[in-house]
């Protein structure tokens, strides 16, 4: 009988531990997503690849208290701690959405040593495109 061919590129070939520490990645886009119910802080490489990223629900606030100015501070304070320390010096920041958590989260960004090359607002706006529904008969 025939030996079994090695698998190449399996599970228990493969390395062991996580390779999120190994990278080193000195300029980034944070992106802040600011909705009256929630902020969403998402940190990107230049390239869009997803390094590390919050939002006030996972930091443990619940219901209303996740669209606070608070809540999207520690948010984005939880967010970039972790692309500190993998040596991000340099960001742009792209804030989209009309919450409360806009400036608040702008803020902590400043507040955590990274410097910022420029800050753009992407809020999409609309340009009367769809047509509104039929008017309400009760």
């Amino acid at each position: 009988m025939a030996k079994p061919l090695p698998r190449i590129g399996s599970r228990r070939t493969g390395r062991i531990g996580s390779r999120k520490n190994a990278r080193k990645i000195p300029k980034g886009v944070i992106h802040v997503q600011a909705s009256f119910n929630n902020t969403i802080v998402t940190v990107t490489d230049i390239r869009g690849r997803v390094i590390s990223w919050s939002s006030a629900g996972t930091c443990g606030f619940k219901g209303t208290r996740r669209g606070t100015p608070f809540a999207a501070q520690t948010t984005a304070g939880n967010a970039i701690r972790t692309v500190v320390d993998q040596g991000m010096q340099r960001a742009e920041v792209m804030i989209k959405g009309p919450g409360l958590g806009r400036d608040a989260a702008l803020r902590a960004i400043r507040r955590s040593g990274i410097l910022l090359t420029f800050v753009r607002d992407v809020t999409p706006m609309a340009h009367n495109g769809c047509r509104p529904p039929k008017k309400r008969r009760v």
